[in-house]
Parts: structure tokens; C-alpha cells; sequence
């Protein structure tokens, strides 16, 4: 069975609704396409496939549905070419890349000229290539800021045409309306210029504004429509060419139509062309700006980097970084790729990557990851990912991905939008019969302005643009959040989720114990009991003993000399230190030993209750302290989970603890369900039980925690759990606590709500505005809705479903670290000592 492989394509020509489904079911139609998905917004289509299909296949099938892909043109400098065979050699490799189109390699020049599908591949990727064959590729001068200059020479030209369209035909509708508008203005154009020139003027100057800046409307538009695939121009297409054909008529041989009703309508064609420009215009700036998320992401990256070659420190771009490459990091430069610190000490802001504001300290053996900016001292590091293998470069594919997805309430629109354009078509055509036929007099005039506002006033672009929008932006602003949504329908499904599960180990708590209070008996010196105990407690390896001599070194009690160490199995540890017999235990130990707790056995058992382990430690024979260690509690735990109470979640915690322990927990923290003494394998027959209370979100960090990230509704993984986990999950928090579960939900329901907003306008203001442009209001109040107000609509309800999106990029976290802290909820368990 061949391989199935993923595709990203940039598509041309897509103006609304119906226009991504007639993409995606030329794409589903390919032999071996699965599951396309077209985004009106971004103008990309993302599938799968494997053989019988190709990429040749492919745009095949895009250009005979009249959206061809776009196709884009990168020039490469070549460094290492000696003959021609090591050209044939970089140009086969080249043309076998994904997404070539086609490579030509020039000898004497040192370049490659490379025609590759936007989308389906990067041209650092293509330079990548031919540097891994040996011949060292880079991108001219200049090349990579080609794609932002092609948008935004885009966004030039339509505005250009826009302003172009606009000046020849504000001379039509002035003069047009201003003869319905102002009194004597028709009689004066009737003294000066005449009637008959009059007409002459505008329909030289619609017909300039109509096959100018108008004739892509018909390019595309009647091609479709004669295919029976009518989409937006073709409605366009189809109003105009109506309202200036009967004009020509009117002008060039009014004889033709019946007496009275030779009026001309030059103003409506030229202005719905001069208004949809504008609309369109518009969106294209407003599109530019749901891709921001991405482009700040980009430009995280550092541009060069410091790197040991030949034995010296060069200065290299990032893209000529390879694996292994020892980097030298100056105080204040930012980090260029991933890494594993070789020598130095600093303290690294990460916040970009994991949204946590505190700088995190690097030393020998050490992480870092590329983008995050290095503090006031300087590393050395070797390279570990590269390119597309970074950490920040696997961020902006996740959101990417996320980007293009598509929701479940997506469906519905897509049902609609199938058959819309040609309801809409059909709407039209029974309207111009009603009115010919019922009409008053002129009918045939009437019957015009109606059928034309109709076609004008339904273009489903709203539609549209309504649901991928947001999807853009509320999943752009999440990631700068630390929140990266990996499936695009978890972003729907959180929100509808209504039981939170939390693994509790590395999720609620720290992870590993700590040493939390330290009670000494009557005549003991507390920093001379925990220095005799981490004495003892260093020759164990238990994570127990591991947290106490933390602790010590914390306090800084001083060292001790320890011999006859002894390890008793099942009940703790005894040695001589400074010459006094120090025991360390459980209370079985003291009871073995004979020895009696007094007031302490008391205090050990409070401890207990508040899910902590206490310890015994007996000096020469008394004993003289109890010792508690827990898993902590993180600090931000508390106000998490209060804030996802107040969100109307239930929350469950799953952990493998015992019962006393998770229910002390739980009490703490307020936590609605437990279910404690579970083994790893357990946890996703518990999920079914608690599916019962609605959709289950889980939320864990380790390796034994993926089979129920994969099981639940949603899978939500910490960001600093393992790699297994996290790509179970269908969400990834970057940051290591509970506030980006919150922020998670609350994007979530923010985004759906925006998505709701604009298809409630979408869908109202066609539902609406249909009958109102066919002529509802006319018997009641002898209105009829002119095609200009049509076209001002049609436009500016783009215009607004886009502007209503682009509020998510504003959305604050609804809980930052800060806050989560001095939340109201019951304080954490600290790694304090009690005193």
C-alpha cells in the first residue's frame, strides 16, 4: 500500500461559499484524495492522498474547476557544482520534491530556478534539498519576502482598480440620481448636453468601468455559470450584464420596448462593480490580518546565529544551521534552533514559547529552544532540531493545521451553500416574472431593479467567510496564549465539554515530593534534627529521601559524618551520625524499636489525613520529630480549578494514589469527583463512567496517560509532558499548570461564539434581504430596494462577519499565573518547612 501524504495548496479564484464546495468536491472526486478541506479565508485547500493521485492530478482537477492552485517561482544560489552531472544531480532531486512543478539548474550562474506550488512546500525547504545533497542551496536575496509582497501587491491592485471604478462612475450616478435627487436637474442636462448624450456619456463610461477594473467578475463569473457551476461572480455577472443590457437598449434602440419604459440603468451597474471592488478590497486587507498569529510566530525566529566552523565562530543564517552545529549565545541574542547547552549559565525567557513570564535557568545538559531569548549570560549549545524539526517550527505547522480545519457546524453551512447559488438564481428569474407579469406600469422596469437587487444582495460571501475566519484567528490568539489546538474540532468540542478529568500527578501537583512540614518533640532543635536525618536519608535512593536532603540543602544546615548505615526493608533506615544512632520510619519502625510517639503519633495522623506521608525520626533512643512529605500542589492549581467551577465544569481528578490521600486532596482543592487507586491501564474504562455527566475532557501529562488523551472527547496535554502524551492529545498546553486548561476552555467558547455571531448575520441578512430585494415592501410601502443599497449590503456584510472575527485577536487569558495564585481557593501545600 503506498504512502499517505499531506498536502497544503494556496487556491486562486475562491470568492465564497459556494466556491469551497465546488473545490472540495473536485478534490474528492481525484482517485486517492481523502478528507479536503477548503478555507475561504486563508484561500488554502489541505488534503490527503496517495497513489493513483499526484500532485499532477491534483492541480489538474483544481484548474478544470476553474480555481487553479497557485503556483509560485523561488531562485535558489547553488554552491558546490563542479559538472553537469552534479547539475542533473540537484535537478532531479529538486523536481522529486513535493510540490515542484518544475527545476531548472544553471552551471555558470549557480542557481536553481524552481516553479512550485504555494503551499505544498517552502522555499527554505527546497533550498534544504539540495544543501542535504551536498551542494549548499540559499535563498537570493530577497526571495523570502516574495509571498508577503505578492499579497500585498494583491491588496494594491484591488485597491487601484477600486479607486480607478470609482472615478468613472461617480460622473454616471451623479448624473443618473442627482435627476431623481435634485429638482431642475433633469431639465438642465436636457437644455445642455441632451438626454441622448447624456446616455452616450454614462455608457461610455459604465462600459470603461464594466471590462476595466469589472472584467474579472465576467472572466470568471459566465465560464462557471455556462458549466452550470454558478458561484458569486456569476451573480455578479449576471446582475450587471441585466442592468447594462436593457440599458444598451434603451439607448441604441428604444423602439424595441414598450412605450415609457426606455429608462436606462448605467448608475446601478457601474456602482454594484465600484461597491463589490470595495467589499472585496476590504476583506483582502481584513484577511491579510487573520494570519497575524502566524506571521508573529515567524518572526520569532532568530535571523543568524554564532557557529563554530573550521575552528572559528562565524556568523550563519538560520537556514544553513545542520544538526550538531555548536552555537555560541551572547547575553541578550535570541536562541537560534533547539538545542543541548555544552558550557556556560544563564537564565533563558521562554515566555514566547510557553507564556510563562519568569526566565528559566540554563546550564550544562540543559534544553533550549530556538526563538526564546537568552538573559545576561552566555551559552554554548549544540544543535539538536532544525528547520522544520524546531519546536517553534512544529507551534506554527499545529496552528496551521488547526487553521484549516473544519468544524462539525460547518457541515450545515456546506449543505446550504450547495445548492444557494442556484436557489439564488431561481429566486431571481420568479422574480422578474411576478413583477412583469403583476407589476404596475413600467412592469418591465420594475421587474428589472428587482431581479437584479435579488442577484446582487444573495452572493453568499458571508457565508463564506463566516465559520474559517474565526477558526483563524481564535486559534492564531490561542497560540500566542501557549495553547495550540492540534485537531481543528477540538476547538468546538471543548466547549461543549462538561466533565473535566485530571490526572493528578505532574498535572495538579509538582510531580515529585517534597518535604512539607518538619514537627520536632520538646528539646530538639529543628535544624539539627533535618541535618541528622538528610545525613541518613543520602545514602537512600527513594524519592522519599531524595525530597528531605533537598530540603536540607535548601536550609543550608551543614554536613555530617555518617557510618553503619543500614537499610531495613518495608520500615525506613538507621546510622550512626556524629556519633548518635539516628532511625528514620514509618510508625511500624518505632513501634519495632519500642520506642513511644506521644503527642506526635497525634500530629502524624492529622498529617495524614491531609494526604501527606509521615515520617518518624528517633535520635539516641527518644523520638524526636515527624517528618511530612507530599507531591505539592502547584501554586496556580487552586485558582484553576475555581475558575473552571465558574465556567460551569465538573471536575474529576483520576490518580493512582491511595483513597486518603486523593480524598484529602480533593477536599482541598474542591475537586467535584475522585477516583483513586487506579492503574495506568484503568483510567479509560473510569472515562466511561464519567462520560455520563456530558462530553469528557482529560486532561494529563505522561506516558501512561495517552491512551486516555486518545480515548476522551477531548485530549488535553501538558506542554511539559512527554512527546507520547502530547501526541495523543487533540490540545497542548506549552505552559506546565492547570491556567491553560482555562484559558483553553474560554477561547474555545469565545471563538464558537463569534462563529454563531457571524453565521446568524450571514444567514439572517440574506434571509431577510432576499425578499426585501424581490420587492416584499412594495405593496405595504411602495419601496423597492435599489441594486446600489444591494451591493453596499452584499459588500459590507463581508466586511462586518470579518471585522466581528478579528475582536478575538483582543481576548485576554482569563487567567494568568498571577491571578491564578491569589485566587480565593484553599492555599497550596508549600515546600516550606513547618514550624
Amino acid at each position: 500500500m503506498s504512502l499517505k501524504k499531506t498536502i497544503k495548496l494556496s487556491v486562486e479564484g475562491m470568492s465564497c461559499a459556494s466556491c469551497v464546495g465546488r473545490v472540495e468536491k473536485a478534490l474528492a472526486a481525484v482517485p486517492g484524495v481523502f478528507d479536503p478541506t477548503v478555507n475561504l479565508a486563508s484561500e488554502t485547500a489541505q488534503l490527503h492522498f496517495q497513489a493513483p493521485a499526484d500532485l499532477a492530478s491534483i492541480t489538474a482537477a483544481l484548474e478544470a474547476a476553474g480555481y487553479p492552485a497557485v503556483t509560485a517561482q523561488v531562485v535558489l544560489d547553488v554552491e558546490n557544482m563542479t559538472c553537469a552531472s552534479c547539475v542533473g544531480r540537484v535537478e532531479r532531486m529538486l523536481k522529486r520534491a513535493q510540490g515542484v512543478v518544475d527545476a531548472k539548474v544553471n552551471l555558470a550562474t549557480e542557481t536553481a530556478t524552481v516553479r512550485y506550488v504555494e503551499g505544498a512546500v517552502t522555499p527554505a525547504d527546497l533550498a534544504r534539498v539540495a544543501t542535504n545533497l551536498g551542494y549548499p542551496a540559499k535563498l537570493k536575496a530577497g526571495e523570502d519576502k516574495r509571498k508577503a509582497d505578492r499579497k500585498a501587491a494583491d491588496i494594491t491592485r484591488l485597491g487601484w482598480l477600486t479607486l480607478i471604478a470609482a472615478l468613472l462612475a461617480l460622473p454616471v450616478f451623479i448624473v443618473e440620481m442627482g435627476s431623481h435627487v435634485f429638482p431642475g436637474m433633469h431639465a438642465l442636462i436636457d437644455r445642455t448636453i441632451g438626454m441622448q448624450n447624456s446616455r452616450l456619456v454614462q455608457f461610455a463610461l459604465t462600459t470603461a468601468v464594466l471590462f476595466g477594473p469589472g472584467r474579472l467578475f465576467y472572466t470568471k463569473g459566465f465560464p462557471l455559470l455556462f458549466k452550470g457551476a454558478p458561484d458569486m461572480n456569476s451573480l455578479v455577472a449576471l446582475g450587471t450584464s441585466a442592468a447594462y443590457g436593457f440599458s444598451l437598449v434603451s439607448t441604441f434602440a428604444p423602439g424595441l420596448l414598450p412605450a415609457g419604459t426606455a429608462n436606462v440603468y448605467y448608475e446601478a451597474a457601474a456602482v454594484i462593480v465600484v461597491l463589490i471592488l470595495l467589499g472585496r478590497f476590504l476583506e483582502a486587507r481584513a484577511k491579510g490580518r487573520t494570519g497575524e498569529a502566524i506571521r508573529k510566530l515567524v518572526g520569532l525566529q532568530a535571523k543568524i546565529a554564532h557557529v563554530e566552523r573550521g575552528g572559528a565562530v562565524i556568523e550563519v543564517p538560520i537556514e544553513d544551521i545542520i544538526l550538531g552545529d555548536v552555537i555560541h549565545v551572547r547575553p541578550g541574542e535570541k536562541i537560534a534552533v533547539d538545542g543541548e547547552v555544552l558550557s556556560g549559565a544563564s537564565y533563558v525567557d521562554e515566555s514566547m514559547i510557553t507564556g510563562e513570564p519568569i526566565p528559566v535557568e540554563k546550564t550544562q545538559g540543559a534544553n533550549v529552544v530556538g526563538a526564546t531569548v537568552n538573559g545576561t549570560g552566555a551559552l554554548t549549545f549544540r544543535a539538536t532540531a532544525v528547520g522544520a524539526n524546531t519546536m517553534l517550527a512544529q507551534i506554527i505547522q499545529m496552528v496551521e493545521q488547526a487553521q484549516g480545519a473544519k468544524l462539525p457546524i460547518q457541515g450545515a453551512v456546506d449543505k446550504i451553500t450547495t445548492w444557494f447559488v442556484p436557489a439564488v438564481i431561481g429566486a431571481a428569474a420568479v422574480t422578474v416574472l411576478a413583477w412583469f407579469l403583476f407589476g404596475p406600469a413600467p412592469a418591465i422596469s420594475y421587474a428589472l431593479v428587482a431581479g437584479v437587487a435579488v442577484l446582487i444582495i444573495a452572493c453568499p460571501c458571508a457565508m463564506g467567510l463566516a465559520t474559517p475566519t474565526s477558526i483563524m484567528v481564535g486559534t492564531g490568539r490561542a497560540a500566542e496564549m501557549g495553547v495550540l489546538f492540534r485537531k481543528g474540532d477540538a476547538l468546538q468540542m471543548l466547549q461543549e465539554a462538561r466533565v473535566v478529568a485530571v490526572d493528578k500527578t505532574g498535572t495538579l501537583t509538582a510531580g515529585r515530593p517534597e518535604l512539607t512540614d518538619l514537627v520536632v518533640a520538646e528539646g530538639f532543635d529543628e535544624a539539627d534534627v533535618l541535618r541528622l536525618v538528610a545525613a541518613v536519608e543520602a545514602r537512600s535512593e527513594h524519592p522519599i529521601a531524595e525530597a528531605i536532603v533537598r530540603a536540607a540543602e535548601a536550609q543550608n544546615v551543614g554536613a555530617a559524618e555518617l557510618c553503619d548505615f543500614q537499610s531495613i526493608t518495608g520500615y525506613g533506615v538507621q546510622a550512626m551520625v556524629d556519633g548518635r544512632k539516628v532511625v528514620v520510619g514509618a510508625d511500624r519502625l518505632m513501634i519495632r524499636e519500642g520506642l513511644s510517639l506521644d503527642t506526635l503519633c497525634d500530629t502524624g495522623d492529622v498529617l495524614g489525613r491531609k494526604g501527606r506521608t509521615p515520617l518518624y525520626a528517633a535520635i539516641d533512643g527518644r523520638v524526636a520529630a515527624v517528618i511530612a512529605v507530599a507531591d505539592p500542589i502547584k501554586p496556580t492549581t487552586p485558582g484553576a480549578i475555581s475558575a473552571l467551577h465558574d465556567l460551569g465544569l465538573k471536575v474529576a481528578m483520576i490518580t493512582g494514589d491511595n483513597q486518603g490521600t486523593a480524598d484529602a486532596i480533593a477536599a482541598e482543592l474542591g475537586i467535584d469527583m475522585v477516583i483513586a487507586e487506579v492503574l495506568p491501564d484503568g483510567k479509560v474504562a473510569h472515562l466511561d463512567r464519567l462520560r455520563e455527566g456530558g462530553k469528557l475532557a482529560f486532561v494529563g501529562d505522561g506516558i501512561n496517560d495517552a491512551p486516555a488523551l486518545a480515548a476522551a472527547d477531548v485530549g488535553i496535554a501538558i506542554g511539559t509532558g512527554t512527546d507520547v502524551a502530547i501526541e495523543a492529545a487533540d490540545v497542548v498546553l506549552m505552559s506546565g499548570d492547570l491556567t491553560g486548561v482555562v484559558n483553553a476552555f474560554d477561547i474555545s467558547g469565545r471563538t464558537m461564539r463569534n462563529i454563531r455571531q457571524n453565521l446568524f448575520w450571514a444567514f439572517g441578512y440574506n434571509t431577510l434581504l432576499i425578499p426585501v430585494a424581490a420587492g416584499a415592501l412594495y405593496p405595504a410601502f411602495g419601496l423597492v430596494l435599489s441594486p446600489v443599497l444591494a451591493a453596499g449590503a452584499m459588500a459590507m456584510s463581508s466586511v462586518f462577519v470579518l471585522t466581528n472575527a478579528l475582536r478575538l485577536r483582543w481576548v485576554k487569558p482569563v487567567l494568568s499565573d498571577a491571578h491564578a495564585t491569589d485566587a480565593p481557593a484553599a492555599a497550596p501545600l508549600r515546600p516550606a518547612l513547618a514550624k
